[in-house]
């Protein structure tokens, strides 16, 4: 499956204030330094609602709520070597670099590097979290999304 185009199920907020939507979401194989995870639970937090309610000005809509989750590993990308398929994970708010010298400290995760592109609702390389009306990408590498 690593190289296939998944369908899931995905709670969508397509606007601020409004209910999610149940979508079935198209998500691609792992590029070089991501993966891809089978997401078994996920929470609402606080962020979450703040982002929902439109008062966050970093909020962009599409997007798929529920960056507190666990799950495992479905597939890497190349590159990937400390995870492989199956294992256990627990999903982090901000992703890491692995490079910045806040990556670096073993005393906090706060990326400056992903902060850049996320608070654009992109990627590192500028991907699109959620493109389009069914179709997401997941990013993480060494670090987690």
């Amino acid at each position: 499956m690593s190289g296939e185009i998944i369908k899931c199920k995905a709670a969508v907020a397509w606007e601020p204030r409004k209910p999610l939507s149940i979508e079935e979401v198209e998500v691609a194989p792992p590029k070089a330094h991501e993966v891809r995870i089978k997401i078994s639970a996920t929470g609402v937090c606080h962020t979450d609602a703040y982002t929902l309610s439109g008062s966050d000005p970093e909020g962009l809509f599409p997007v798929i709520l529920g960056h507190d989750g666990a799950g495992t590993f479905e597939s890497v990308g190349e590159g990937v070597t400390k995870f492989k398929p199956g294992n256990t994970v627990i999903l982090l708010y901000v992703p890491q670099c692995g490079e910045c010298k806040f990556c670096k400290n073993p005393k906090t995760n706060l990326c400056q590097k992903i902060r850049v592109t996320q608070g654009q609702g992109l990627l590192p390389d500028k991907t699109l979290y959620l493109q389009g009306k069914a179709s997401v990408s997941l990013h993480g590498d060494q670090h987690l999304f």
